[in-house]
């Protein structure tokens, strides 16, 4: 982190700043604040299926074994499925 990126709360660090805003109002200071411009870049998009509840819990059930979040799985077996069948 630059040195003193934050300008209000006078933190050196991203857990200085934090801890500052878990305890200050921004109403409080908005008088010290500056307007800002930037870019957000996205770089994935999540569409989201239907999938039946008893399915769904059995998917979490793998995915915890695993250690991965069924996110994680569900996209694995997506493209696993997907090379075996449209892409060979």
């Amino acid at each position: 982190m630059k040195r003193n990126k934050s300008s209000v709360s006078k933190a050196s660090s991203y857990k200085g700043i934090a801890e500052y805003w878990d305890v200050h109002d921004l109403s409080k200071v908005w008088d010290k604040t500056r307007k800002v411009t930037f870019d957000v870049h996205i770089e994935t998009e999540a569409i989201y299926y239907a999938v039946e509840k008893s399915l769904s819990e059995k998917v979490h059930s793998v995915a915890k074994k695993q250690g991965i979040s069924s996110d994680t799985l569900i996209n694995l077996w997506i493209q696993q499925k997907l090379q075996e069948h449209s892409f060979q």
